[in-house]
């Protein structure tokens, strides 16, 4: 079976959807067999009468994979909001144990799988569970992706702290420019952030236009070599 790696935010709106699809797009430039997959996608439009998730779409794009779409994204949702309420109102039961059996099937097929989650690690897929306990279930490491503006240093510490005390293995973090490039003050807020990581800072994501992807910009600005080498992989 292959390795996986989860992707976790600090928060709603961070980029992570950009950040996986950049790293499976450098990933797979590398010859690496890359398979992606969004559990829980809520917020999806109806196209043609189905719902479509979106950031599951851009995955399988970047990964160039043939995997069918309900096979990296098993629970497409309607409401934009939190996967448990988005579930109850759809009518849908999410199952992590589904989720888990799914992902050891995509993960059997490819050298390694990008999960993406959706939001931060504390929101509830359902009633009992959350984020943090699907990671538990998967038994994969995670990478944090942050976003540059002020707070950063907050929410980020905090996310570090919580999956430390629930035992996850965070292999780093990504620093995100989803809205712009971070001014002065922001600047000295990251030199900041990252004296105080505990775990490493594997790379900062310039800003991009949006819609724009250029896998030249950000290759020297993501550390795959040590994200590879810290996941084991030869």
């Amino acid at each position: 079976m292959g390795k996986g790696l989860f992707i976790t935010g600090t928060d709603t709106g961070v980029g992570k959807t950009f950040v996986a699809g950049l790293l499976a797009g450098l990933l797979r430039a590398r010859g690496i067999d890359v398979g992606v997959m969004k559990p829980v996608e809520t917020g999806c439009p109806r196209q043609d009468g189905r719902l479509e998730p979106r950031d599951a779409l851009t995955l399988k794009e970047r990964a160039g994979t043939t995997d069918r779409l309900d096979e990296i994204c098993p629970y497409a949702l309607e409401m934009p909001v939190a996967p448990s309420v988005a579930a109850e109102a759809a009518g849908v039961a999410i199952d992590l144990d589904r989720i888990t059996g799914w992902f050891q099937d995509l993960a059997a097929r490819h050298q390694l799988t990008l999960v993406e989650g959706a939001g931060g690690l504390l929101v509830p897929l359902t009633d009992t569970a959350d984020t943090t306990h699907l990671i538990q279930k998967l038994r994969i490491p995670v990478l944090v992706v942050t976003r540059t503006s002020l707070g950063t240093i907050n929410h980020t510490l905090l996310t570090c702290y919580w999956a430390r005390q629930k035992r996850l293995s965070i292999l780093g973090v990504v620093l995100n420019s989803p809205t712009g490039p971070p001014d002065p003050a922001e600047e000295a807020n990251l030199e900041a952030l990252a004296a105080r990581l505990p775990t490493p800072l594997l790379g900062r994501v310039p800003y991009f236009p949006e819609a724009s992807y250029d896998l030249s910009r950000v290759r020297a600005s993501l550390d795959v070599d040590r994200l590879l080498a810290l996941l084991g992989h030869p």
